[in-house]
């Protein structure tokens, strides 16, 4: 950004379809003729087991119309829990026969595929809540984010933090200048090393056997725009996050939570540069799967009358340091970020700003000040939820694609990072791509199998 924009207004449309805060907009986003406020939505929901089977009970105060999932075993409990829907198991199938009968899609397959389900429903002009990140790529992540521009439906990503009153808490600090200006930012999580059954995987290469596919999954299905294998139970169903092809580690997992707050508040949008270091990844050891451990480091520069930063990510059990004289004031967890600045340390945990706390260098109580940002309504599924009334009412969720794509691709560039580690990686976010470093390219828009598209 050239020019150093002096007051709110400026900064916002200088950072326009980027900007941080757009969900307090008062613009209309909307097809024309909203669902009514008392009328229910008709919701399809594209992979339903696991976490997908929680988002759809967080929207089952709508109408549960279809449900698709290429593992029957997995969705079954979704599946008896709506006996009415209609079952499918290839989402294209699905639009094919029934697009008419729904209004909204929740899409919370593996990550390889939220692309390129959710650019179809996009297509189809339906509101869209995709589980985090936005896509599997920075490409995919783009484009997802003009087509829900370009279509005018309500989106949602699934960072449930983003609707949390400790978010907006933090925010209202930020604003208050709590601690003066932050010129520093750690977030770190425990992952891969601990959180999830993948966490303990520690298959490094492609196996050799090829056992049988299970009869209750379509594999074929289940790789979606990924360039055909063999089955092998190390992939699916719950260690696909390990994988390159299939998940986005653990910056993917966990970035969009932890690193969330920081994005918001302080108004990132895209950093300069990034630049990261690893174990394990080394051709002779493994293109394939996760590290065990990294550490990413991003510069942002001056926003508005914000000064420059410098966030950095550490997974894998990596600790940041405490700041000098907290050591007795501040104990960090599994998951959380630091907001290092002028007066003070500003602390939180994971999922927006669980555990926020904050401890000025004086020692004297901070006075809090009153609350200016609205807050989302509590309840089951209060994420998801934001995401009916938005369908509804025509007014933004909180994490819509305009803001949670911005916030992908930000946790994207720390996964290229990485597969080029040791690297310093100067970003051309207008045009997508790395100017210093042609082999990002193919990092960036990686190809899709024959057949599949967004």
């Amino acid at each position: 950004m050239d020019a150093k924009p002096s007051n709110r207004r400026q900064f916002i449309r200088a950072t326009g379809k980027y900007s941080s805060i757009l969900f307090l907009s008062s613009q209309t986003l909307g097809r024309e003729g909203h669902t009514a406020p008392n009328d229910k939505l008709n919701i399809a929901g594209i992979g339903v087991g696991g976490k997908g089977g929680g988002d759809i009970r967080d929207v089952s105060t709508e109408n549960i119309v279809a449900m698709c999932d290429v593992d029957s075993k997995n969705a079954a409990g979704s599946f008896k829990r709506f006996p009415k829907a209609k079952k499918f198991t290839d989402f294209r199938v699905m639009f094919d026969k029934i697009e008419n009968e729904f209004d909204a899609v929740v899409v919370s397959t593996p990550d390889h595929c939220h692309g390129v389900a959710a650019m179809r429903a996009l297509k189809a002009k339906k509101h869209v809540f995709c589980q985090k990140p936005l896509a599997h790529s920075i490409h995919e992540t783009r484009v997802l984010t003009e087509t829900a521009r370009q279509y005018g439906v309500q989106t949602q990503m699934g960072n449930q933090g983003h609707s949390s009153d400790e978010i907006r808490q933090l925010h209202e600090w930020i604003d208050d200048n709590a601690i003066g200006d932050i010129r520093e930012v750690y977030a770190w999580s425990n992952r891969p090393v601990g959180g999830d059954p993948w966490s303990n995987f520690d298959v490094r290469s492609r196996p050799n056997d090829t056992p049988p596919i299970p009869d209750n999954l379509d594999w074929d299905l289940w790789l979606g725009p990924v360039k055909y294998r063999p089955y092998h139970p190390c992939y699916c169903p719950t260690t696909w996050r390990s994988w390159l092809a299939f998940g986005t580690g653990a910056i993917g997992d966990m970035g969009c939570h932890i690193m969330d707050p920081a994005f918001w508040t302080l108004k990132l949008g895209s950093p300069e540069y990034v630049e990261a270091t690893t174990t394990h990844w080394l051709p002779e050891v493994s293109s394939e799967t996760y590290p065990r451990a990294a550490i990413v480091r991003y510069k942002f520069p001056a926003r508005g009358n914000m000064p420059p930063v410098k966030l950095t990510w550490s997974d894998g059990r990596l600790l940041p340091p405490v700041p000098e004289g907290m050591e007795n004031r501040i104990k960090l967890g599994n998951n959380g970020a630091l907001f290092i600045g002028e007066k003070g340390v500003i602390m939180h945990g994971s999922h927006g700003a669980r555990i926020l706390r904050i401890e000025l260098y004086s020692g004297d109580k901070y006075k809090e000040p009153p609350k200016s940002l609205p807050r989302v309504l509590k309840g089951q599924g209060g994420h998801a939820q934001d995401w009916v009334r938005a369908c509804k009412d025509g007014k933004p969720a909180s994490s819509n694609f305009s803001y949670g794509g911005a916030l992908t691709e930000m946790a994207l560039l720390g996964v290229m990072a990485m597969q080029l580690k040791d690297q310093r990686l100067f970003w051309d976010a207008k045009n997508m791509k790395v100017k210093n470093v042609a082999e990002a390219d193919c990092i960036i828009k990686p190809e899709f199998r024959k057949g599949w598209t967004l």
